[in-house]
C-alpha cells in the first residue's frame, strides 16, 4: 500500500523520510501543544491555581483510561494487510473502546473516585470534586480517541500523513473555538471549558479520520487481496500481539497519576500540582515529536527492510537536537521565564518555582526518540513482550525514586517528580538494549 521513492541504492533518503514522516511529527506536535493551550486557556481564568491543579489531576487520569487504545495506529499499521484483518482488527478496537468507556463510567461514581482521589491521594476536596466533575465531561474522550488512531493507521498504511495532520490541526482549531466561546458566554470554571473543549475536539477529528479514510477502506473492501502472513488473523492473535502494548501504555501512562499521588503528600504540594501539568506538557511537546517516528519506523520497514539504518541514523539527528533545543528552553532563564510565563500563563511565582524541576526534563527527547527506535523494531517483528518488561522498570524506579525525595529526603514534589520521571524513562531504555539487539538481527537476517 505504501509507495515511497527511493535512491538508486533501492534504500529512502532522509529527505524521503521527512516527507513521510513530518505530518506524524506535526500530528504529535499539535496533540501536545493542545495541553499547553488549554493550560493557558486554564491559566488566564478566574481562580487559575486550583483549576490548574484540578486539570493536574484530571488529565493524568483521563491518560490512564486512553492508554488501551493508544497503541491501535500502530497496531494497524502493522497487523492489517487485508479485508479479513482490517474487519478482525476494527472489531477489537470497538469491543476494546466499550470495555475502557464502561470501565471509566464505573470509576466516575462518587463512592469510588472520591476513595481514589480524598483518601488515597489526599486530596483537598474542592480540587477532588472538580476532577471528578472535569473527568466525567471526559468520559466520551477514550472511545473516539481509539475510533480516530484506528483510521489514522489506515491513512498512515495509505501514505496519506498529510491527511493525518490536517485532521489534527481542525481537531486544534474545534478546541480553541469552544474555550472561546464557553470562557465569553459562560461561567463555567476554567477546568470545565478546558475539558468541554477537549472532548468537543476528538469527536470532531475522530468524525474526519473515518471522511478522510473513506476512499483507503472502500479499496480494501474492493481488494480483498489474501496475505500470506505467519500471523494467525484470529482475536486470540491480535490480542496475544496487542495485549503488551496495552500493559505498556497503561503503565506508562498511569506513572503520571502516580507521581500526582505523590505529590499530593509532598512539600509544596498546591504549586507542585499546579506546574507539574505544564511541566510535562513541555516534556511532551518535544517527546511527541519522537513518538511520532513509531509509526513511520513499522511503515517504512514494511515496505522496504533496507531503510533499516537510515531509519536509525535520522532517529540519532532528531533525537539529539530536539534535545539541545528542549535544553536551551530549560535552562537559560529569559526563554524559561518566556515560555512558563507568557506562553504557558503561570504567573510569576509559579514561573520561578518551575524553573528548576524543570531542568531534569531536558533530556527527555534523547530518551523518548531511543525507546522509539527500540519499541518500533520490536513491534515489526511482533515480539511486544519485552516492551511490557521495559514499561515495569520504569514504573518501579518512579515508585523508588519518588518515595525516597518525598518521604527521606523531603524534597520539593515538582522536583522529585522530573528526577523520577528522568530515571524511570532512563531504566526503561536501558531494559529494551538486549531485546532490541537480538531482534535487530532478526531483522536484518
Amino acid at each position: 500500500m505504501i509507495n515511497i521513492k527511493t535512491n538508486s541504492s533501492g534504500q529512502i533518503t532522509f529527505n524521503k523520510i521527512f516527507i513521510f514522516w513530518a505530518p506524524l511529527a506535526a500530528t504529535w506536535f499539535m496533540i501536545a501543544f493542545e495541553m499547553f493551550i488549554v493550560a493557558a486557556i486554564i491559566a488566564r481564568l478566574p481562580d487559575p491555581k486550583y483549576n490548574l491543579a484540578a486539570y493536574g489531576v484530571a488529565f493524568p487520569m483521563a491518560w490512564i483510561f486512553e492508554a488501551p487504545i493508544l497503541m491501535i495506529t500502530s497496531a494497524v499499521t502493522a497487523f492489517v494487510k487485508n479485508l479479513e484483518k482490517f474487519k478482525k482488527l476494527f472489531n477489537f478496537t470497538m469491543y476494546l473502546n466499550g470495555i475502557v468507556t464502561i470501565i471509566m463510567a464505573i470509576c466516575m461514581i462518587s463512592p469510588i473516585f472520591y476513595f481514589i482521589s480524598t483518601r488515597l491521594m489526599d486530596l483537598p476536596q474542592d480540587i477532588a470534586r472538580m476532577a471528578h466533575i472535569s473527568l466525567i465531561i471526559l468520559l466520551p474522550w477514550p472511545a473516539a480517541i481509539g475510533y480516530r488512531r484506528f483510521y489514522q493507521g489506515i491513512l498512515i498504511i495509505n501514505n496519506r500523513t498529510r491527511l493525518v495532520a490536517f485532521g489534527t490541526f481542525l481537531r486544534i482549531i474545534s478546541l480553541v473555538g469552544t474555550a472561546l466561546l464557553l470562557a465569553r458566554f459562560t461561567e463555567l470554571k476554567g477546568v470545565y471549558v478546558g475539558m468541554f473543549a477537549m472532548t468537543v475536539a476528538v469527536l470532531v477529528e475522530a468524525a474526519l479520520c473515518r471522511i478522510m479514510a473513506h476512499k483507503n477502506v472502500k479499496e480494501i473492501h474492493d481488494k480483498n487481496t489474501p496475505f500470506n502472513n505467519k500471523m494467525e488473523t484470529t482475536y486470540k492473535s491480535i490480542f496475544k500481539f496487542y495485549y503488551p502494548l496495552v500493559l505498556t501504555s497503561i503503565l506508562s501512562l498511569g506513572s503520571f497519576p502516580l507521581i500526582t499521588f505523590f505529590l499530593g503528600h509532598s512539600r509544596s504540594a498546591i504549586d507542585s500540582l499546579a506546574v507539574f501539568p505544564v511541566i510535562s506538557s513541555l516534556a511532551f511537546f518535544f517527546g511527541s515529536i519522537c513518538i511520532s517516528y513509531l509509526e513511520a519506523v513499522i511503515a517504512l520497514l514494511q515496505k522496504n527492510i533496507d531503510d533499516f539504518y537510515n531509519l536509525r541514523n535520522f532517529a540519532f539527528i532528531l533525537g539529539i537536537s530536539l534535545t539541545i533545543l528542549l535544553t536551551l528552553v530549560t535552562c537559560i532563564p529569559v526563554l524559561s521565564h518566556f515560555w512558563f510565563h507568557h506562553i504557558s500563563g503561570l504567573s510569576d511565582a509559579l514561573t520561578a518555582f518551575a524553573f528548576f524541576p524543570a531542568i531534569f526534563i531536558s533530556f527527555a527527547p534523547g530518551l523518548a526518540m531511543i525507546r522509539t527506535f527500540q519499541r518500533a523494531i520490536l513491534v515489526f517483528k511482533g515480539n511486544t513482550s519485552p516492551i511490557t518488561g521495559a514499561t515495569v522498570a520504569e514504573i518501579v524506579s518512579i515508585v523508588i525514586i519518588m518515595t525516597l525525595s518525598i518521604y527521606v529526603f523531603d524534597i520539593i514534589g515538582a522536583l522529585a517528580a522530573t528526577i523520577a520521571l528522568f530515571f524511570g524513562r532512563l531504566s526503561a531504555n536501558l531494559y529494551l538494549v538486549k531485546p532490541y539487539k537480538q531482534v535487530k538481527k532478526e531483522v536484518l537476517n
